[in-house]
């Protein structure tokens, strides 16, 4: 109803965002209302705060932009869903080369993928749980986190991230690894915290990242005019 897009609460959390009927405007723009679920107020600043807050990822949402990153096997999407119904994002950091693709390159990844499952109403009641294998990690990946980088990822997963995070599965983390994730803990929500989960090498089910990432990568390359609708759009 009308009524649900005027409410201050939400308004409060606008800062410098247009009103609410601009952002439903917006929205509707941007192709995002195709699930059958009727999308909340506070739902859809989530969903448009993380694309104004991140102009360095949300600038190009065209898949070309992360062909690269993609099939290096960096990022998966399961195509069964976990025994609460959340969608399960995986990551393998091996397959990042911080030499060649930025932190912002690895979000942009994320936000596409967002941008795609957030249309299944299922995906927007249940939220997703995020797993990253950790095994691989370097310096050369720590130095990639600045404090700056390390704000902004504890900014989009409290503030603005458009799908609930309901779990962050850490697996194979090496020692140094700790030191990044202290740069990044103070900045976020305790609810956050409460969800991120370091299981070291004792994460029992085997992740076969090959078959994964390329069914996903296939899912995000046929879904190239929708996303360069979204990306022309946000301009």
């Amino acid at each position: 109803s009308s009524k649900a897009w005027s409410r201050p609460s939400a308004g409060q959390q606008l800062n410098a965002l247009p009103d609410h009927l601009q952002l439903r405007r917006r929205a509707w723009e941007a192709a995002v209302l195709l699930a059958p679920l009727q999308l909340t107020d506070s739902f859809l600043l989530r969903f448009l705060r993380w694309r104004a807050e991140c102009p360095e990822i949300s600038a190009d949402l065209h898949p070309r932009s992360i062909t690269g990153l993609l099939k290096a096997g960096c990022h998966g999407v399961l195509r069964s869903r976990d025994p609460t119904g959340s969608k399960v994002l995986i990551y393998g950091i091996a397959h990042w080369d911080p030499k060649v693709f930025s932190p912002y390159d690895v979000f942009r990844v994320s936000l596409i993928t967002s941008e795609l499952i957030v249309q299944e109403a299922e995906a927007q009641r249940n939220g997703i749980e995020a797993i990253f294998d950790l095994e691989g990690w370097q310096f050369s990946h720590a130095f990639q986190i600045t404090p700056s980088v390390a704000k902004k990822i504890a900014a989009v997963l409290t503030d603005s991230f458009p799908l609930k995070v309901r779990g962050i599965h850490l697996i194979n983390e090496p020692v140094i690894f700790h030191a990044v994730f202290s740069m990044i803990k103070p900045f976020l929500t305790e609810k956050i915290k409460e969800r991120i989960h370091m299981h070291g090498n004792n994460y029992k089910q085997k992740l076969y990242m090959g078959d994964i990432c390329q069914e996903w990568t296939n899912s995000i390359m046929k879904s190239e005019g929708y996303l360069s609708s979204i990306s022309e759009s946000i301009q």
